[in-house]
């Protein structure tokens, strides 16, 4: 089951947000700050960023992390998969597909893309990414920390 963050998964989606950014999945761990800065955006309003809790069989599995912006080269709305945790004991059970099946049937009007980013040595994320159409940008990207 995939439903929205509520207040009583706050404690629950810490602890599994520390989970992945202890992980290979990531580049560099966040301050929890961070994390809770994005829980609390998330509760107050879901114009920028909405929280997902993923479940199997009623017991937490993972979460996922979206965030929206515009975009003139996709003509619209971009919807940014930030973030897709699934714990260990619950990956291979088609939960990941159930949510990006979830996100493309549930797109509010006007988005025109979905994107994401992956950490290129994390193939079996690579595999499912690519299985469900997306593709590699030829982009490089910059960041300046402000």
């Amino acid at each position: 089951m995939i439903r929205r963050l509520t207040e009583e998964d706050r404690e629950l989606y810490i602890e599994m947000a520390q989970e992945f950014y202890h992980s290979d999945a990531v580049l560099h761990p966040v301050p929890e700050s961070y994390i809770e800065a994005t829980v609390n955006e998330a509760l107050r309003s879901d114009a920028y960023t909405k929280i997902y809790m993923i479940e199997w069989e009623s017991e937490p599995a993972g979460y996922a992390v979206t965030a929206k912006s515009f975009s003139q080269e996709a003509g619209g709305y971009v919807v940014w998969i930030e973030e897709l945790y699934i714990r260990e004991e619950f990956r291979s059970k088609g939960l990941g597909r159930e949510f990006f099946a979830m996100i493309e049937q549930s797109k509010e009007p006007g988005v025109a893309r979905l994107r994401l980013e992956v950490e290129a040595d994390n193939t079996r994320a690579v595999s499912l990414y690519e299985r469900l159409g997306y593709k590699v940008l030829d982009y490089v990207q910059m960041i300046k920390e402000i």
